[in-house]
């Protein structure tokens, strides 16, 4: 699959509604687009992303509500883990976000 295909492009358009200030994990964005019970394709999408794209990638979570430490022994998850801390989302003790409080609810969105 490359980015040009519409199951990543339908998945980069759930993650552009992400506000700021919340997380959805790759399983709710993958069902949002119209992908259930496909999280991996979510993360394989974000992975596509262009390096000048402007969808907020850093919203998405594990299912745990962790930041998932990339493969590739990039520092990404240290970026992510930034870059939600500017927006006001915190982690506990575990290093997980709570997600009672932080996840995304596509009817919040005003």
């Amino acid at each position: 699959m490359t980015p040009e295909d519409g199951p990543y492009r339908r998945i980069w358009a759930v993650v552009a509604r992400i506000p700021k200030g919340r997380v959805a994990t790759y399983g709710q964005v993958a069902r949002l687009a119209g992908y259930p019970n496909h999280a991996r394709l979510a993360g394989y999408a974000l992975h596509a992303l262009p390096d000048a794209s402007r969808v907020p990638w850093h919203r998405v979570v594990n299912a745990k509500g962790e930041v998932s430490p990339r493969r590739d022994g990039s520092e990404h998850h240290v970026l992510q883990r930034v870059l939600l801390g500017k927006e006001r989302v915190r982690f506990d003790a575990r290093g997980r976000i709570p997600l009672a409080k932080f996840r995304w609810r596509p009817a919040d969105r005003p």
